[in-house]
């Protein structure tokens, strides 16, 4: 939503709005002197010359707002039909998968922001390379992130479509791995003719939906991974001690050369293949593309490094998917051989957990320590009757010891007195209020770390 109402600002409309809460998002907004009101009240829009009331698909439809705009006579109009209404007139490239899309996404617009093309981007997550998550651009391309959770990508009809991988989530919206594959061959089909469909076959989920459906008539197909054949190939990958990773890349059996990443893992690889190849298709040099994927970021909550306190580095991830999780501890692996990897992990929604808790403690296990919190609900009621303590329950079931709690404060402490003498990593891992447990623990060690040097003489006499 805030990544369509700063577009909305820098073409120039009247934006006004409300959130639940605080965030970094409203504040960037609230700078640019934008009315934002905490809370859902019907008193927003009484009285006010309001021309179209544009709401999220995570919004209920008994909001109280979108009830009295209803009876008002207020016209409304979802998230996705207004961005789709700015992306359909342009050169649009989406981005779409269950996985990687942010990052996919960011380092596509900053390939294409470093080689002058100035195009407009909306994006999911804070690009840390534009300090923001959305842009208005000089020229007709547009770089959107497209989320499936809820069927609304199919609005979008791309002149190159992206397409990460295919993999079951959002359970609420997809009852099954079939009803995903069918979106997503949906999504595709309204794609413009003479497309390019960029898509990574390196993926399982991609190689089952090719062979079932393929892909529409009249659209260019454009493949990546890591086996000779692919379109777009990444081979010779080395992972860097202390971050980052590297590779070659070829095009249709062709080396271009060497890209260096300062971000990790085997899927930021992938991610940025599709990238690449994006660029190079809009006649960028492969010498800009591998310089701005040399300089690129990251986006914000995507393995972010929080801070560090003598033997103890502080991680943040977004990830809240069993195979986002998996990728991420496996990139924490390469980044840090040899360290205690603690990963305080928040379940995001009951419905997810419910139907993947065993999948969950699967991917859990690549962690050292496991501290598990209370699922974040994102305004879900638990009618799945789901818990933190079914991933306990399989975990211990497999020999893996973790441990619950309650709350925050119960996980730093528990996190605190589990840390030993030797080289440790802390991940605060999920899409809900999890990342404000790294800065807690950070300060905690900083303060526990000023304590051990104050001579025994010194604290006696504050004490």
């Amino acid at each position: 939503m805030s990544a369509l109402a700063q577009l909305l600002i820098e073409k120039g409309h009247v934006v006004s709005g409300c959130d639940m809460c605080c965030s970094s998002y409203l504040d960037k907004m609230l700078h640019q002197g934008v009315p934002i009101s905490i809370g859902h009240d019907v008193e927003h829009l009484k009285g006010k010359d309001i021309d179209l009331l544009v709401y999220s698909s995570a919004i209920s439809p008994n909001n109280p707002e979108l009830l009295y705009a209803e009876k008002a006579g207020i016209p409304m109009a979802k998230r996705a039909e207004i961005l789709s209404m700015l992306f359909n007139g342009n050169f649009g490239i989406g981005v779409a998968g269950a996985h990687g899309k942010t990052t996919t996404s960011s380092m596509t617009a900053f390939v294409l922001e470093s080689a002058g093309v100035s195009p407009s981007v909306a994006i999911g997550g804070e690009l840390c390379d534009i300090g923001g998550n959305a842009k208005l651009g000089q020229s007709d391309y547009m770089v959107a992130e497209l989320d499936e959770s809820d069927g609304s990508f199919e609005l979008f009809e791309c002149s190159i479509a992206i397409i990460t991988n295919i993999d079951w989530d959002h359970v609420d919206h997809y009852p099954d791995i079939n009803s995903v594959r069918e979106g997503f061959h949906r999504f595709l089909a309204n794609t413009k003719k003479g497309s390019t469909l960029v898509l990574c076959t390196a993926d399982k989920g991609m190689q089952d939906f090719l062979m079932r459906y393929g892909v529409p008539e009249e659209r260019n197909l454009v493949t990546y991974g890591w086996e000779e054949d692919c379109n777009w190939r990444a081979s010779e990958v080395c992972h860097v001690p202390g971050g980052g990773v590297s590779f070659s890349v070829s095009s249709d059996g062709h080396t271009l050369g060497k890209i260096h990443l300062q971000l990790s893992g085997n899927h930021n690889v992938l991610n940025a293949l599709a990238a690449c190849s994006v660029a190079l298709s809009l006649g960028i040099p492969f010498s800009i593309v591998s310089q701005a994927l040399h300089d690129f970021r990251g986006a914000k909550r995507r393995l972010q490094k929080v801070g560090s306190r003598g033997n103890v580095i502080i991680y943040d991830d977004y990830g809240h998917h069993p195979r986002e999780i998996a990728a991420t501890l496996d990139a924490l692996r390469n980044i840090f051989p040899g360290f205690m990897i603690n990963v305080a992990f928040q379940p995001h929604r009951y419905s997810r957990t419910a139907a993947m808790y065993p999948e969950f403690a699967q991917a859990l296990t690549k962690g050292d320590r496991i501290f598990l919190l209370p699922i974040y609900s994102a305004d879900e009621s638990n009618i799945w009757n789901a818990s933190s303590r079914d991933i306990e329950k399989s975990m211990l079931e497999q020999g893996y010891p973790c441990t619950y709690c309650d709350d925050m404060g119960n996980a730093k402490k528990r996190i605190l007195e589990a840390l030993g003498d030797g080289n440790e990593v802390i991940l605060t891992l999920g899409a809900g209020d999890v990342n404000l447990l790294g800065p807690i623990l950070h300060k905690a060690l900083e303060e526990k770390r000023v304590d051990e040097h104050v001579p025994p003489r010194v604290l006696a006499k504050t004490l």
